[in-house]
């Protein structure tokens, strides 16, 4: 059967932008209102100062799921026409920036929490701050400095996988092999319990990455019944191995129950279907300047709000107990927007487009370099006009030069 043909390129989805928002709010939403940590703003516990926030939030670290689904999508879209090393450039300059920034600015805070003597949740030294500068400190034996880049190593292994790919190019039909079988490879990595095959294969995460790429699949290709076929398997294997997931969380206070399977189930089935309303819904269509720009925002908030914007709020309660949790958690989430705003309007876009354009120049000079000069190339050898004449030709008769044939007669 022949692949569908293409209908749609890299274009800006203002409605993926918003689902990323989304997603980083649950994040943020977790870590400040439904940590099952005892105590975490003081002697008043989250579940009575605020009960209801304080349930629906438990739920927020879903949010880390819903951006492998929505990465899925986006760095499908992202990587398609473009050659592995475009891939990495691209990633590169996207990632590094804001992450550097980000860890500068938590690096000084606790050195500033030294001066002053205030307690500092992070500890660090000039061994661990070189080692996160690689963002892979958990690999390195390292504690993260920001404790959510741990989620980068994961989407860079699935950077890793996406450029194999790219290595053969992305058609309809490799993408859909490929995604069958990291699913087929998630299953056997399951079956095996080896640590080595999680790291490559990701089989907690292998649905969201696949159920995001089919997403974009229908979006560029149309829908079919194939790709239902396939985002219904993929689906149904995330919520299968999503019960590894609650379990993770399932450590809670006295007086808390543990999270709940079901609901779980329920919220990440309702992000997919954000998604697909997004990306092939009617949502695909919707323009909305704002909306880009809190995607623009997405990524530097998610990386400062809880290694900076929880002290931050600690030390609004700290300063000024009369101000309370919630108002110091809002302060202390708006002062995070604004900081995300600053570091993508400095680190983001010029030092990003500074090593996106680096980078760039690098390879097109070694790939210039490894290209013979035209004007060192030795000239081809002379040939013979008949020499690359058909052998019937060079043989026949009437092809020998006249004076071969005058001596031929004299004989």
């Amino acid at each position: 059967m022949p692949s569908p043909g293409p209908r749609g390129g890299r274009t800006r989805l203002a409605a993926i932008d918003g689902l990323r928002l989304a997603a980083a709010v649950m994040v943020a939403a977790y870590h400040f209102l439904g940590t099952p940590t005892p105590h975490f703003w003081g002697r008043t516990e989250l579940r009575d100062l605020a009960p209801f926030l304080h349930e629906i939030s438990r739920y927020g670290w879903l949010g880390v799921e819903f951006f492998f689904a929505i990465s899925g999508f986006v760095i499908c879209m992202s990587g398609w026409g473009r050659t592995p090393a475009q891939f990495t450039v691209s990633r590169v300059a996207r990632l590094f920036p804001a992450y550097w920034c980000a860890l500068l600015l938590v690096v000084l805070l606790v050195l500033a929490a030294r001066v002053g003597h205030w307690p500092a949740a992070t500890r660090i030294d000039a061994r661990t701050v070189l080692g996160n500068l690689t963002m892979v400190p958990g690999p390195l034996g390292l504690d993260p400095v920001d404790g959510v880049s741990w989620t980068l190593w994961v989407e860079a292994r699935f950077y890793l996988l996406m450029a194999l790919l790219l290595v053969f190019g992305l058609t309809y039909r490799r993408v859909v092999a490929f995604c069958g079988a990291w699913l087929l490879a998630g299953v056997v990595s399951l079956e095996l319990h080896s640590p080595l095959v999680d790291e490559f294969v990701l089989p907690r995460y292998t649905g969201l990455f696949v159920a995001g790429i089919v997403l974009h699949l229908m979006h560029r290709f149309g829908q079919n019944l194939l790709l239902w076929l396939l985002l219904g398997f993929a689906w149904s294997y995330e919520l299968t191995v999503l019960a590894l997931r609650v379990a993770d969380h399932a450590a809670t206070p006295p007086g808390e129950h543990r999270p709940s399977w079901t609901v779980c189930a329920i919220v990440l089935t309702t992000c997919l279907g954000l998604l697909a309303l997004a990306g092939v819904g009617p949502l695909t269509g919707l323009r909305r300047r704002w909306l880009v720009t809190a995607g623009s925002l997405t990524y530097p908030f998610y990386l400062v709000h809880q290694s900076i914007g929880i002290p931050l709020a600690k030390g609004l309660i700290r300063a000024c107990p009369a101000l309370g949790v919630l108002p110091s958690t809002a302060v202390s989430v708006l002062c995070m927007l604004g900081l995300s705003l600053l570091i993508h309007k400095t680190a983001e876009r010029r030092l990003g487009r500074l090593l996106r354009h680096r980078l760039t120049l690098d390879i097109r000079r070694q790939d210039l370099a490894g290209t013979p000069d035209p004007a060192h190339a030795s000239p081809p050898r002379p040939r013979h006009p008949l020499s690359s004449a058909p052998h019937s030709l060079r043989h026949c008769r009437t092809c020998v030069p006249d004076a071969t044939r005058r001596r031929s007669s004299a004989r």
